[in-house]
Protein backbone atom coordinates (compact mmCIF):
# COMPACT_ATOMS: atom_id res chain seq x y z
CA UNK A 1 0.00 0.00 0.00
CA UNK A 2 3.10 2.44 0.79
CA UNK A 3 4.75 1.35 -1.98
CA UNK A 4 1.78 2.50 -4.25
CA UNK A 5 1.40 5.63 -2.61
CA UNK A 6 4.95 7.06 -3.16
CA UNK A 7 5.18 5.37 -6.73
CA UNK A 8 1.74 7.34 -7.27
CA UNK A 9 3.74 10.73 -5.11
CA UNK A 10 6.81 9.97 -6.74
CA UNK A 11 5.09 10.52 -10.41
CA UNK A 12 2.99 13.06 -9.70
CA UNK A 13 6.10 15.38 -8.37
CA UNK A 14 8.32 14.42 -11.59
CA UNK A 15 5.14 15.71 -13.57
CA UNK A 16 5.47 18.96 -11.65
CA UNK A 17 8.67 19.82 -10.67
CA UNK A 18 11.13 17.55 -12.86
CA UNK A 19 14.22 20.44 -12.76
CA UNK A 20 13.41 21.35 -8.70
CA UNK A 21 16.67 22.92 -7.45
CA UNK A 22 17.73 25.54 -4.65
CA UNK A 23 16.15 28.88 -5.41
CA UNK A 24 18.93 30.61 -2.65
CA UNK A 25 21.63 32.46 -4.67
CA UNK A 26 25.08 31.55 -4.23
CA UNK A 27 28.40 32.14 -5.92
CA UNK A 28 30.51 30.77 -3.24
CA UNK A 29 30.21 27.49 -1.13
CA UNK A 30 30.18 29.43 2.34
CA UNK A 31 27.68 31.56 0.66
CA UNK A 32 25.06 29.01 0.18
CA UNK A 33 26.04 28.02 4.23
CA UNK A 34 25.02 31.82 5.10
CA UNK A 35 21.98 32.00 2.89
CA UNK A 36 20.71 28.39 4.71
CA UNK A 37 21.12 29.86 8.18
CA UNK A 38 19.40 33.08 7.33
CA UNK A 39 16.28 31.31 5.48
CA UNK A 40 15.14 29.70 8.91
CA UNK A 41 11.43 31.48 9.23
CA UNK A 42 11.66 33.26 6.30
CA UNK A 43 11.59 33.38 2.68
CA UNK A 44 13.82 31.93 -0.24
CA UNK A 45 13.12 35.29 -2.37
CA UNK A 46 13.39 37.33 1.19
CA UNK A 47 17.30 36.05 1.86
CA UNK A 48 18.04 36.83 -1.88
CA UNK A 49 17.54 40.06 -1.61
CA UNK A 50 19.37 40.81 1.68
CA UNK A 51 22.10 38.15 0.45
CA UNK A 52 22.41 40.18 -2.65
CA UNK A 53 23.41 43.08 -0.51
CA UNK A 54 25.87 41.80 1.73
CA UNK A 55 27.71 39.28 -0.50
CA UNK A 56 28.51 42.46 -3.11
CA UNK A 57 29.67 44.47 0.57
CA UNK A 58 31.46 42.05 2.09
CA UNK A 59 32.67 39.59 -1.04
CA UNK A 60 34.92 37.02 1.52
CA UNK A 61 35.07 35.51 4.70
CA UNK A 62 37.45 37.83 6.02
CA UNK A 63 35.42 40.45 5.23
CA UNK A 64 32.76 39.35 6.85
CA UNK A 65 34.44 38.79 9.86
CA UNK A 66 35.68 42.09 10.16
CA UNK A 67 32.11 44.09 9.21
CA UNK A 68 30.70 45.87 11.86
CA UNK A 69 27.59 44.12 13.15
CA UNK A 70 25.07 46.68 13.29
CA UNK A 71 25.81 47.11 9.66
CA UNK A 72 25.08 43.65 8.98
CA UNK A 73 22.02 43.65 11.05
CA UNK A 74 21.20 46.61 9.10
CA UNK A 75 21.54 44.49 5.84
CA UNK A 76 19.14 41.82 7.05
CA UNK A 77 16.92 43.37 9.07
CA UNK A 78 13.70 42.48 6.12
CA UNK A 79 14.66 38.62 7.47
CA UNK A 80 13.19 37.27 10.39
CA UNK A 81 15.57 37.24 13.66
CA UNK A 82 17.94 39.16 12.12
CA UNK A 83 19.72 40.35 14.83
CA UNK A 84 20.29 36.67 15.73
CA UNK A 85 21.05 35.52 12.80
CA UNK A 86 23.95 38.85 12.02
CA UNK A 87 25.80 37.00 15.13
CA UNK A 88 26.08 33.77 13.66
CA UNK A 89 26.89 35.41 10.54
CA UNK A 90 29.75 36.69 12.16
CA UNK A 91 30.69 33.95 14.16
CA UNK A 92 30.76 31.39 11.24
CA UNK A 93 32.84 33.91 9.23
CA UNK A 94 35.31 34.08 12.22
CA UNK A 95 35.56 30.38 12.70
CA UNK A 96 35.86 30.06 8.81
CA UNK A 97 39.11 32.17 8.43
CA UNK A 98 40.53 31.52 11.95
CA UNK A 99 40.12 27.86 12.47
CA UNK A 100 40.00 26.77 8.71
CA UNK A 101 42.21 28.94 6.79
CA UNK A 102 38.56 30.32 4.76
CA UNK A 103 37.83 26.57 3.68
CA UNK A 104 34.44 25.16 4.57
CA UNK A 105 34.94 22.06 5.97
CA UNK A 106 32.97 19.04 3.77
CA UNK A 107 32.15 17.12 6.90
CA UNK A 108 28.81 17.01 8.56
CA UNK A 109 30.00 16.78 12.04
CA UNK A 110 32.07 20.00 11.87
CA UNK A 111 29.95 21.57 10.25
CA UNK A 112 27.19 21.02 12.89
CA UNK A 113 29.42 22.59 15.01
CA UNK A 114 28.88 26.23 13.63
CA UNK A 115 26.43 28.80 14.73
CA UNK A 116 23.26 28.63 14.02
CA UNK A 117 23.92 25.56 11.83
CA UNK A 118 21.77 22.36 12.38
CA UNK A 119 21.00 19.04 10.44
CA UNK A 120 19.24 20.47 8.18
CA UNK A 121 21.12 22.86 7.13
CA UNK A 122 24.09 20.86 6.59
CA UNK A 123 21.96 18.48 4.48
CA UNK A 124 21.36 21.18 2.55
CA UNK A 125 24.45 22.25 1.65
CA UNK A 126 26.06 18.79 0.89
CA UNK A 127 23.37 18.36 -1.41
CA UNK A 128 23.32 21.16 -3.29
CA UNK A 129 27.43 21.73 -2.99
CA UNK A 130 28.42 18.28 -3.55
CA UNK A 131 25.27 15.81 -4.67
CA UNK A 132 25.46 14.15 -1.70
CA UNK A 133 22.33 12.50 -0.96
CA UNK A 134 20.48 14.09 1.75
CA UNK A 135 16.52 14.82 2.56
CA UNK A 136 16.66 18.29 4.62
CA UNK A 137 13.26 18.40 6.69
CA UNK A 138 12.13 21.99 6.36
CA UNK A 139 8.44 23.12 7.13
CA UNK A 140 7.25 22.33 3.55
CA UNK A 141 8.90 18.98 3.46
CA UNK A 142 7.50 18.33 6.83
CA UNK A 143 4.12 19.88 6.06
CA UNK A 144 3.57 17.96 2.74
CA UNK A 145 5.15 14.50 4.23
CA UNK A 146 2.40 14.71 6.84
CA UNK A 147 -0.27 15.69 4.56
CA UNK A 148 0.25 12.73 2.19
CA UNK A 149 0.47 10.02 4.46
CA UNK A 150 3.96 9.26 4.37
CA UNK A 151 4.87 10.37 8.27
CA UNK A 152 3.02 10.40 11.28
CA UNK A 153 1.77 13.76 12.46
CA UNK A 154 3.67 13.52 15.82
CA UNK A 155 6.86 12.85 13.94
CA UNK A 156 10.02 15.17 14.58
CA UNK A 157 11.90 16.47 12.12
CA UNK A 158 14.53 13.72 12.59
CA UNK A 159 11.81 11.14 12.39
CA UNK A 160 10.31 12.58 8.98
CA UNK A 161 13.99 12.49 7.76
CA UNK A 162 14.37 8.47 8.51
CA UNK A 163 11.30 7.76 6.80
CA UNK A 164 11.55 9.70 3.73
CA UNK A 165 15.03 7.83 3.40
CA UNK A 166 13.36 4.53 3.51
CA UNK A 167 10.58 5.36 1.46
CA UNK A 168 12.79 6.95 -1.47
CA UNK A 169 15.40 5.38 -3.43
CA UNK A 170 19.08 6.78 -2.29
CA UNK A 171 19.64 8.41 -5.46
CA UNK A 172 16.97 10.11 -5.31
CA UNK A 173 16.64 11.92 -2.32
CA UNK A 174 18.30 15.09 -2.82
CA UNK A 175 16.01 15.02 -5.74
CA UNK A 176 12.91 14.90 -3.95
CA UNK A 177 13.64 17.09 -1.53
CA UNK A 178 13.80 19.68 -4.16
CA UNK A 179 10.12 18.32 -5.28
CA UNK A 180 8.83 18.59 -1.93
CA UNK A 181 9.71 22.03 -1.26
CA UNK A 182 8.47 22.98 -4.54
CA UNK A 183 5.48 21.41 -3.99
CA UNK A 184 5.33 22.60 -0.72
CA UNK A 185 5.87 26.32 -1.63
CA UNK A 186 3.91 26.79 -4.46
CA UNK A 187 0.74 24.17 -4.53
CA UNK A 188 0.60 22.28 -1.22
CA UNK A 189 0.94 25.58 1.12
CA UNK A 190 0.15 25.86 4.43
CA UNK A 191 -2.75 28.52 3.82
CA UNK A 192 -5.05 27.96 0.82
CA UNK A 193 -3.53 24.87 -0.50
CA UNK A 194 -4.30 24.69 -4.22
CA UNK A 195 -6.35 21.37 -3.50
CA UNK A 196 -8.68 21.58 -6.55
CA UNK A 197 -6.82 19.61 -9.66
CA UNK A 198 -4.21 18.07 -7.52
CA UNK A 199 -3.83 14.50 -8.52
CA UNK A 200 -2.93 13.18 -5.01
CA UNK A 201 -5.92 14.64 -3.43
CA UNK A 202 -7.46 11.11 -2.85
CA UNK A 203 -4.59 10.41 -0.35
CA UNK A 204 -3.95 13.35 0.97
CA UNK A 205 -5.24 13.61 4.79
CA UNK A 206 -6.01 17.66 4.74
CA UNK A 207 -9.01 18.06 5.90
Amino acid sequence: MMNERVKKIEAYLEELYPNAFCELNFSKDYELLLAVVMSAQTTDKRVNQVTDILFRKYDSLEKIKNADLCDIEDIIKPIGTFRKKAVFIKQIATILVDDYNSIMPVDRKLLEKLPGVGRKTVNVVLSVLYNYPAIAVDTHVERVSKRLGLVYQNDDVYTIEMKLQKRFKKENWSKRHHQFIFFGRYKCKAQKPECDGCSLRDICKYK
